[in-house]
């Protein structure tokens, strides 16, 4: 009977160790590193069965630790980069703690639907670094389908800003992010439109902002830019703005802006066309919708480059055109 007990109680102290010694379990994780993916929702049996798959440790022994340390209802969703050596109480604890790895996507304002997708193209990385999963850029063609659009055209409705995505993650999910912010940012502006305003809907707005956008790049300018726009709108007179006629050319432009394009009628040449243009030229920023549905009153209808960087506002075409000279042709 003795000989049972001291039998039993060794058998005790050996499961008590092993128990406790749980957490210690060593992570097996490749020289290269490992990509550990944890879902929205995600429950313990399932982060388990995947950490199990990809042979890091068994599935029995994730769970155990984790229950240990009540780990089962703190696990953050992410994707979480890890380098040996590890033990499963690391994992689980990185994990507690939603220290996932993160990329930054940076889109430019100005940019262009199609300078866009060239940066959600998946590209050959090492593991962690890849942004973007292979498959999850929808073509063109069928953006439509994974947004809520109503538009007739989807130029001009993302809203450039930096975004942070786990790497692999769905530029699907991306876009209709971006998506929903911009058509947030351009309902605030037009509840923000001047009383006088001559735009006629928020997709006029950001229309007129992705013009704004393409025609300076220096921010205090702006506001004078809208003011110019919105006074010829009001008169009636052409836009007569480069960028559209740029954009309407697509392909066809070489950086070089002739007089025949400026003459040859497209639905963007806005020195043959009155009003604005059909859609969209670019991914307008913030200050650019403010400035294009409530910018200063002026008495501005023209303004040219200086050269750098900032522009010389006329109120009338013989001014504009000593400006030209100035600034354009040297005189």
């Amino acid at each position: 009977m003795k000989k049972l007990f001291v039998l039993m109680f060794g058998v005790a102290l050996v499961l008590a160790g092993a128990w406790f010694a749980l957490p210690l379990w060593p992570a097996s994780i490749p020289a290269g590193g490992v990509s550990i993916s944890v879902r929205n929702g995600s429950s313990l049996s399932r982060l388990a069965n995947d950490i199990q798959q990809a042979e890091i440790a068994p599935a029995l022994v994730v769970q155990a630790v984790a229950r240990m340390r009540g780990s089962a209802r703190r696990l953050r969703a992410g994707e979480y980069l890890f380098e040996a050596p590890q033990t499963v109480a690391d994992l689980l604890s990185a994990i507690e703690s939603g220290n996932a790895k993160q990329l930054a996507v940076t889109v430019v304002e100005g940019s262009r639907l199609s300078d866009l997708y060239k940066q959600l193209l998946p590209v050959s990385a090492p593991l962690g670094t890849a942004t973007f999963a292979a498959g999850s850029v929808p073509e063109r063609a069928t953006l439509r389908d994974v947004l809520p659009a109503e538009m007739t055209e989807l130029e001009g409705y993302f809203f450039p800003d930096t975004y942070f995505v786990a790497p692999g993650s769905s530029a699907s999910a991306l876009l209709q992010l971006m998506h929903k912010r911009m058509k947030q940012e351009v309902a605030k502006a037009w509840e923000q439109r001047a009383p006088d305003t001559p735009l006629k809907s928020p997709y006029e707005a950001l229309i007129l902002a992705s013009i704004i956008e393409k025609e300076t790049g220096r921010e205090a300018d702006r506001p004078l830019v809208g003011s110019v726009f919105v006074n010829r709108l009001r008169l009636g007179m052409r836009l007569q703005t480069d960028p559209t006629v740029i954009y309407g050319l697509g392909d066809k432009f070489d950086g070089n802006l002739r007089k025949v394009d400026l003459q040859t009628d497209t639905p963007y040449n806005t020195y043959t066309r009155n009003g604005l243009p059909p859609s969209p030229i670019s991914l307008p920023g913030r200050a650019s919708l403010r400035a294009a549905v409530a910018p200063p009153s002026s008495d501005f209808l023209y303004f040219v480059a200086r050269g750098d960087g900032s522009s010389e506002f006329s109120r009338n075409l013989a001014e504009h055109n000593r400006a030209v000279a100035k600034y354009q042709l040297g005189k």
